[in-house]
């Protein structure tokens, strides 16, 4: 007879299998940017250039053709390693859409995806009309899947019981808002914005499970282990 111990392993991958299957849209979206951050890696950098450029949300692409790259920008990382994405997803993403349910889950990422966008590139609109940037930022490369993130890390904090939601709060808001006045890039300011839309996707938060206590679900993880 196997031993608890061995018992515990072996049920580990099952384990994680079921954590996959109840979160298919975000474990499907990390397999295809696993694809294109590998088709990225064994292409020259001007090849990659082209293919990023291609794909890329600026005020170009957004007048001559939206939907093409509002929604291929969304499959390509634009900076660090795909396993980084891999533990923000499932810390975060995952989470969500196990929480909400795949299609709300969809509905806060499109939002907060498709509205930092349009309001970053609103803003280096704005710059360039004032002579704050350059003409030729309309062509600046703006792809990746962070503003999404940044909405999903937002909506969260509803899922979150008090008084730990404050402190989440808190975190997040310091997270997204320094850098727009450390940096005050357009893509600061997507991040902030996108943060914003995901507090505003409360809506979606009605009806949903309860809220999670983090330091009562540890203590109820470790005090059954250790009895068992």
């Amino acid at each position: 007879m196997p031993s608890r111990g061995t018992a515990r392993w072996t049920s580990v991958p099952s384990a994680v299998g079921t954590y996959i299957r109840r979160a298919p849209g975000t474990y499907m979206w990390l397999a295809i940017l696993l694809v294109s951050t590998l088709v990225v890696r064994h292409l020259t950098p001007q090849q990659a250039d082209i293919v990023l450029g291609n794909r890329s949300t600026n005020l170009h692409h957004l007048r001559e053709d939206p939907v093409r790259v509002l929604i291929s920008s969304a499959f390509w990382l634009a900076g660090g390693g795909w396993l980084g994405y891999a533990v923000s997803y499932t810390v975060f993403h995952a989470q969500a859409e196990r929480w909400l349910g795949t299609l709300r889950w969809l509905i806060v990422v499109l939002i907060a995806h498709v509205g930092a966008t349009y309001i970053s590139e609103g803003v280096l609109y704005w710059a360039i009309h004032h002579d704050y940037a350059p003409e030729s930022a309309v062509n600046t490369l703006d792809y990746g899947v962070s503003y999404a993130l940044a909405g999903v890390v937002a909506v969260l904090v509803y899922r979150i019981a008090t008084p730990w939601r404050y402190l989440y709060l808190v975190g997040v808001i310091i997270f997204y808002t320094v850098p727009v006045f450390a940096g005050r890039t357009f893509t600061d300011i997507g991040h902030f914005s996108a943060m914003t839309l995901g507090f505003a996707c409360y809506p979606l938060t009605r009806g949903r499970p309860g809220p999670w206590d983090p330091v009562a679900a540890t203590r109820a993880r470790f005090g059954s282990s250790a009895r068992g």
